[in-house]
């Protein structure tokens, strides 16, 4: 996966003044052929960039830095575009690789630097920042780059709460509620789950050691404590990205199952996306597609998986 997203991040990239270039390091993009280092921080919701002293011999991390905003991860408008360039390069402690806006290494909105586990991944956020137009940084067009604040900021301050919500809807899950067969209107769902879910519960029984209850009742069920606790350990090893990516795939799919079954290669993305849409897609060909609703519906929950997926497959070097 990472060769491919790094062989469709190398093509030409047309830029202002007909200027084609490649998107690749910080090295390749810089004159000298050194990469310029960077740091610093910033508060409040505009974008804080320092500028390298003029009298300065070394430019030292605090003198080239550009820090993100907190309302970057809000989705809304961030301001103009302020960089030409943007490149990656190896992290000066040689542990990682970061992002280059020009000179400026970029950080987190906590002011962090933003370290990521490979170059495959920082080259598809670095591709984020290349394509943001020069009248507004737009973040909902850069679901990689939130995905990795999230990993470096948020969970490692609040992985056990991450695990707990997750394990506390672990027994209402998506894939364990199955429709009434005793219905005509739920006939047909009923029919659809038996043959797209039961491979999974399958899936589970084999992965993990239990066998999960399927229940119809609105309220939920229970699953047997042992298999609970096989997820739960399976989310305590997990890395601060692999949990990132799994938070952000059960919350989009209603589901932990689904996640852990792309997490452990049993899922590709259109199969997850199928499961997940099981049930509304059953009533769709059945009464049909509203637009405006179930269109931009099924547009988003494409975006939310697949950036996840990407980002749990790039920051394994995959």
């Amino acid at each position: 996966m990472a060769t491919v997203a790094a062989r469709r991040l190398l093509q030409p990239r047309w830029v202002a003044g007909g200027r084609c270039r490649l998107l690749g390091t910080a090295a390749e993009a810089s004159p000298g052929g050194e990469g310029a280092r960077g740091g610093g921080g910033g508060s409040g919701d505009a974008i804080f960039v320092k500028k390298p002293a003029a009298a300065a011999a070394v430019m030292t991390r605090d003198e080239t830095s550009v820090a993100m905003p907190t309302s970057f991860m809000t989705g809304s408008v961030v301001g103009k575009r302020f960089y030409r360039d943007a490149t990656v390069r190896r992290a000066d402690d040689g542990n990682g690789w970061t992002v280059m806006l020009d000179y400026r290494t970029l950080k987190s909105p906590a002011k962090r630097v933003l370290k990521l586990p490979s170059r495959a991944l920082a080259m598809a956020i670095a591709a984020e920042w290349e394509y943001q137009e020069s009248d507004g940084i737009r973040p909902f067009t850069m679901p990689l780059m939130k995905l990795a604040c999230t990993a470096l900021e948020r969970v490692p301050l609040t992985r056990r709460k991450v695990i707990d919500n997750l394990m506390k809807k672990f027994h209402q899950d998506l894939v364990f509620c199955r429709s009434p067969a005793d219905s005509e209107l739920t006939i047909g769902v009923h029919q659809k789950q038996k043959e797209k879910i039961d491979p999974i519960l399958e899936w589970v029984d084999t992965e993990f050691g239990f066998k999960p209850v399927v229940y119809t009742s609105f309220f939920g069920g229970k699953q047997d404590e042992g298999l609970a606790k096989a997820v739960e350990t399976v989310l305590k090893k997990a890395t601060d990205c692999e949990l990132a990516s799994i938070d952000a795939m059960a919350a989009a799919a209603h589901s932990l199952v689904i996640p852990l079954a792309i997490f452990r290669e049993r899922l590709g993305i259109e199969e997850a996306i199928e499961l997940i849409r099981l049930e509304e897609d059953h009533q769709v060909d059945r009464w049909g597609l509203v637009e405006g609703g179930h269109d931009v519906d099924i547009a988003d929950l494409k975006v939310q998986m697949s950036s996840a997926v990407v980002f749990l497959g790039l920051s394994r070097g995959l």
